[in-house]
């Protein structure tokens, strides 16, 4: 036949020093995702978690769901949001998004 056959070469053995240049883009990823996304979202977590057990009557919140007001009564579990004078909300603690300045809202 006109056409050779070709054969497989076997690769040189590249020892250890081989694999650890093939595996090193990989472990240089983890590292950059771990400073980049897992360490400031522990860190901001841990902030908030700080924030909920620190609330205190008379604190000016915000909810997820954007209502402010002043917190008149609080729970283990559960937040009393006064939003107008005479009207108060009860929300879970973890509904409680941010603490605002005090004397943000004067009108409550």
């Amino acid at each position: 036949m006109i056409i050779s056959n070709a054969y497989a070469q076997t690769a040189a053995d590249a020892g250890a020093m081989g694999s650890l240049t093939t595996f090193a883009p990989l472990i240089l990823m983890f590292v950059v995702m771990y400073f980049l996304m897992i360490r400031p979202q522990q860190k901001r977590a841990k902030e908030q978690k700080a924030m909920m057990e620190a609330l205190a009557k008379g604190d000016e919140v915000v909810t997820i769901g954007g209502i402010l007001g002043k917190v008149s009564k609080v729970t283990d579990q559960h937040v009393t949001i006064e939003v107008a004078s005479g009207t108060e909300l009860v929300v879970q603690k973890h509904a409680v998004s941010s603490l605002l300045p005090k004397g943000t809202l004067k009108g409550l």
